[in-house]
């Protein structure tokens, strides 16, 4: 579904991203994992278009997506960020409901469309949809931001860190959301994180970045097993610790 071809990114002498190559198969989420600066927002954001790669192409469902027109693209890919992004000055109805709305969509069919979303990201329409974003928590507004990414029912969908800024009980709870609605739908996700836990518990795959360049690709098994860098590693060193922690607990727990 999607396919980056010697993917880079330079501004002047400065390269952020050089010679990417990877695919996600339809209905496989990916996770780009990276340090700081390592060019993991860059790569989801050349992917539609709102960065413009300097050099390599970007083919969605077999198409090179620089023979389309920018905003055009972008409709049709959902897209998701830490910052839900919400409009303050509309309600949450019309905030999702506003790329079916620039489509062409009926009423009735945005209204059904909006409802459903709501429903399926926990949030009950007939409380929720004339609310405004400033009444909401942070858990709630990304439970909205999602809905609003997945309205105009695409096909792909990018989410740069979208949970990165919530309570773990939120958190948690969005991520087994994202999960059924992805198997749901059939949904080709590429997701971006700096925690490993989150990227061993949602991938199907995950590329590691390091200094704009993919480190490794696999599945989180393969990570795990064959870390092929020392950074590649460190990353994975957290998750081990914290599930070694934690069936350390649960044994003691057992054993009272």
């Amino acid at each position: 579904m999607i396919v980056c071809e010697d993917l880079g990114k330079r501004y002047r002498e400065k390269v952020i991203v050089e010679g990417l190559e990877f695919r996600v198969e339809e209905a496989e989420l990916v996770v780009l994992i990276g340090a700081s600066g390592s060019g993991k927002t860059t790569t989801l954001k050349m992917i539609n278009r709102l960065i413009e790669p300097t050099d390599g192409r970007v083919f969605i469902d077999g198409e090179d997506t620089s023979g389309l027109v920018p905003h055009e693209l972008r409709r049709r890919i959902g897209y998701g960020a830490q910052r839900a992004g919400l409009f303050p000055h509309l309600d949450l109805a019309h905030n999702i409901g506003i790329t079916p709305k620039l489509l062409g969509w009926s009423r009735g069919r945005i209204d059904e469309r909006v409802d459903r979303l709501l429903e399926r990201v926990g949030l009950e329409p007939a409380a929720y949809r004339r609310r405004s974003p400033q009444t909401l928590s942070g858990g709630e507004q990304q439970r909205v931001s999602l809905a609003r990414a997945l309205a105009a029912e695409p096909r792909v969908l990018l989410l740069d860190e979208p949970f990165g800024a919530l309570d773990p009980v939120s958190r948690d709870e969005l991520q087994q959301a994202l999960l059924e609605i992805v198997r749901e739908d059939g949904l080709t996700v590429v997701f971006v994180t700096h925690d490993m836990s989150e990227a061993l518990l949602l991938a199907d795959r995950i590329a590691v970045l390091e200094a704009g360049r993919i480190a490794q690709l696999g599945m989180p098994a393969e990570l795990l097993s064959a870390p092929a860098t020392e950074g590649v590693r460190s990353f994975l060193r957290a998750p081990r610790r914290q599930a070694s922690r934690l069936a350390s607990l649960l044994e003691d727990g057992a054993a009272t």
